[in-house]
Protein backbone atom coordinates (compact mmCIF):
# COMPACT_ATOMS: atom_id res chain seq x y z
CA UNK A 1 0.00 0.00 0.00
CA UNK A 2 1.46 3.52 -1.21
CA UNK A 3 1.81 6.46 1.52
CA UNK A 4 0.18 8.94 0.89
CA UNK A 5 1.67 12.98 1.71
CA UNK A 6 1.02 15.04 4.26
CA UNK A 7 -0.23 18.53 2.82
CA UNK A 8 0.88 21.58 4.89
CA UNK A 9 -0.36 24.78 4.56
CA UNK A 10 2.06 28.47 5.04
CA UNK A 11 0.85 31.21 4.65
CA UNK A 12 3.97 32.92 3.74
CA UNK A 13 4.42 37.10 4.02
CA UNK A 14 7.87 37.85 2.18
CA UNK A 15 9.53 41.23 2.78
CA UNK A 16 12.79 41.22 0.38
CA UNK A 17 14.67 44.48 1.07
CA UNK A 18 17.34 43.06 -1.17
CA UNK A 19 14.92 42.71 -4.63
CA UNK A 20 12.21 45.23 -3.14
CA UNK A 21 10.11 42.11 -3.55
CA UNK A 22 6.66 42.28 -0.98
CA UNK A 23 4.13 39.59 -0.77
CA UNK A 24 2.18 37.34 1.26
CA UNK A 25 1.66 34.09 -0.59
CA UNK A 26 -0.80 31.13 0.47
CA UNK A 27 0.98 27.67 -0.07
CA UNK A 28 0.29 24.87 0.05
CA UNK A 29 3.06 22.07 0.42
CA UNK A 30 2.48 18.47 0.06
CA UNK A 31 5.55 16.44 2.29
CA UNK A 32 6.58 13.26 0.54
CA UNK A 33 6.62 10.11 2.76
CA UNK A 34 10.40 10.07 2.58
CA UNK A 35 10.80 14.21 3.43
CA UNK A 36 12.10 15.29 6.67
CA UNK A 37 11.04 18.32 8.52
CA UNK A 38 14.21 19.66 7.86
CA UNK A 39 13.59 19.63 3.79
CA UNK A 40 10.30 20.50 4.20
CA UNK A 41 11.10 23.91 5.60
CA UNK A 42 14.41 23.91 3.23
CA UNK A 43 11.87 24.29 0.15
CA UNK A 44 9.92 26.60 2.13
CA UNK A 45 13.21 28.60 2.98
CA UNK A 46 14.00 28.80 -0.69
CA UNK A 47 10.83 30.09 -1.87
CA UNK A 48 11.24 32.79 0.08
CA UNK A 49 14.69 33.55 -1.13
CA UNK A 50 13.96 33.37 -4.60
CA UNK A 51 9.96 34.51 -3.80
CA UNK A 52 8.09 35.73 -7.21
CA UNK A 53 4.19 35.24 -8.26
CA UNK A 54 5.24 32.36 -11.31
CA UNK A 55 7.54 30.34 -8.33
CA UNK A 56 6.42 27.06 -7.87
CA UNK A 57 6.78 23.95 -6.05
CA UNK A 58 8.02 21.15 -8.51
CA UNK A 59 6.98 17.29 -7.83
CA UNK A 60 10.87 17.06 -6.76
CA UNK A 61 11.31 13.46 -4.62
CA UNK A 62 8.50 11.97 -6.80
CA UNK A 63 10.01 13.05 -10.06
CA UNK A 64 13.22 13.19 -11.75
CA UNK A 65 12.47 15.45 -14.04
CA UNK A 66 11.17 18.42 -11.66
CA UNK A 67 12.99 20.36 -9.28
CA UNK A 68 12.16 21.08 -5.57
CA UNK A 69 10.64 24.40 -6.85
CA UNK A 70 11.06 25.98 -10.16
CA UNK A 71 9.87 29.75 -12.07
CA UNK A 72 8.87 29.23 -15.75
CA UNK A 73 8.12 32.10 -18.27
CA UNK A 74 4.46 32.62 -19.38
CA UNK A 75 6.19 31.34 -22.72
CA UNK A 76 6.97 28.25 -20.78
CA UNK A 77 10.78 28.50 -20.87
CA UNK A 78 12.45 27.50 -17.53
CA UNK A 79 14.21 30.64 -15.92
CA UNK A 80 14.92 29.51 -12.66
CA UNK A 81 15.27 26.05 -11.31
CA UNK A 82 16.10 24.82 -7.61
CA UNK A 83 17.22 21.47 -6.46
CA UNK A 84 17.79 20.89 -2.73
CA UNK A 85 20.51 18.69 -1.01
CA UNK A 86 23.42 17.01 -2.70
CA UNK A 87 21.73 16.05 -6.57
CA UNK A 88 24.55 14.35 -8.83
CA UNK A 89 26.54 16.14 -11.41
CA UNK A 90 24.35 14.72 -14.43
CA UNK A 91 21.43 16.04 -12.76
CA UNK A 92 22.66 19.66 -12.20
CA UNK A 93 24.44 19.84 -15.74
CA UNK A 94 20.72 18.91 -17.49
CA UNK A 95 19.19 21.50 -15.28
CA UNK A 96 21.78 23.91 -16.32
CA UNK A 97 21.26 23.21 -19.76
CA UNK A 98 17.39 23.48 -19.74
CA UNK A 99 16.87 26.36 -17.40
CA UNK A 100 18.15 29.98 -17.05
CA UNK A 101 19.44 29.61 -13.69
CA UNK A 102 19.95 27.09 -11.70
CA UNK A 103 19.89 27.03 -7.87
CA UNK A 104 21.46 24.05 -5.33
CA UNK A 105 20.62 24.92 -1.63
CA UNK A 106 22.68 22.23 0.80
CA UNK A 107 21.60 21.59 4.36
CA UNK A 108 23.48 18.61 5.19
CA UNK A 109 26.69 19.79 6.91
CA UNK A 110 29.65 17.64 6.86
CA UNK A 111 28.08 15.57 3.58
CA UNK A 112 27.70 18.50 1.95
CA UNK A 113 31.37 19.28 1.91
CA UNK A 114 32.38 15.65 0.91
CA UNK A 115 29.61 16.12 -2.08
CA UNK A 116 31.16 19.45 -2.73
CA UNK A 117 35.28 18.26 -2.88
CA UNK A 118 33.84 15.48 -5.41
CA UNK A 119 31.46 17.68 -7.91
CA UNK A 120 32.58 21.06 -7.33
CA UNK A 121 35.72 21.55 -9.45
CA UNK A 122 33.48 20.47 -12.67
CA UNK A 123 30.63 22.53 -12.24
CA UNK A 124 32.59 25.24 -12.44
CA UNK A 125 31.69 25.55 -16.43
CA UNK A 126 28.31 26.47 -15.67
CA UNK A 127 27.99 30.21 -15.59
CA UNK A 128 24.57 29.66 -14.57
CA UNK A 129 24.86 27.74 -11.11
CA UNK A 130 25.03 28.78 -7.70
CA UNK A 131 25.21 26.59 -4.99
CA UNK A 132 24.79 27.90 -1.09
CA UNK A 133 24.80 25.92 1.78
CA UNK A 134 22.44 26.33 5.21
CA UNK A 135 24.16 25.38 8.32
CA UNK A 136 22.45 22.14 10.25
CA UNK A 137 22.08 24.34 13.00
CA UNK A 138 19.96 26.66 11.19
CA UNK A 139 17.88 24.08 9.47
CA UNK A 140 17.56 22.15 12.63
CA UNK A 141 16.00 25.58 14.47
CA UNK A 142 13.66 25.76 11.29
CA UNK A 143 12.10 21.98 11.76
CA UNK A 144 11.23 23.02 14.81
CA UNK A 145 8.79 25.63 13.49
CA UNK A 146 7.11 22.93 11.16
CA UNK A 147 3.50 22.62 11.61
CA UNK A 148 0.46 21.14 9.23
CA UNK A 149 -0.82 25.16 9.60
CA UNK A 150 2.10 27.84 9.74
CA UNK A 151 2.30 31.54 9.58
CA UNK A 152 5.38 33.14 8.80
CA UNK A 153 7.17 35.92 8.06
CA UNK A 154 10.41 36.44 6.18
CA UNK A 155 12.88 39.47 6.45
CA UNK A 156 15.69 39.43 3.99
CA UNK A 157 18.08 42.21 3.78
CA UNK A 158 21.76 42.21 2.72
CA UNK A 159 21.38 38.47 2.02
CA UNK A 160 20.65 37.35 5.50
CA UNK A 161 17.05 36.53 6.57
CA UNK A 162 15.21 36.20 9.36
CA UNK A 163 12.03 33.41 9.72
CA UNK A 164 9.65 34.23 12.30
CA UNK A 165 6.48 32.10 13.15
CA UNK A 166 4.31 33.76 16.34
CA UNK A 167 6.38 31.50 18.59
CA UNK A 168 10.15 31.67 17.45
CA UNK A 169 12.22 33.35 14.78
CA UNK A 170 15.44 32.01 13.24
CA UNK A 171 18.36 34.00 11.55
CA UNK A 172 19.51 32.18 8.15
CA UNK A 173 22.89 33.31 6.77
CA UNK A 174 23.36 31.25 3.60
CA UNK A 175 26.57 31.15 2.79
CA UNK A 176 27.88 30.96 -0.98
CA UNK A 177 30.16 28.16 -2.43
CA UNK A 178 29.34 29.37 -6.23
CA UNK A 179 27.58 32.30 -7.57
CA UNK A 180 26.13 32.27 -10.94
CA UNK A 181 28.21 35.08 -13.85
CA UNK A 182 25.52 37.13 -15.26
CA UNK A 183 25.58 37.07 -18.72
CA UNK A 184 27.35 39.48 -20.71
Amino acid sequence: MALNATIYKAELQVSDMDRHYYATHALTVARHPSETAERLMVRLLAFALYADERLEFGKGLSDDDEPALWRKAYTGEIEQWIELGQPDEARIRKACGRAQQVVVINYSGRSADIWWDKIGSSLGRNRNLTVLDIPTETVDLLAGMSERGMRLQCLIQDGQLQIMSDTATVSVEPQSRMTATPPN
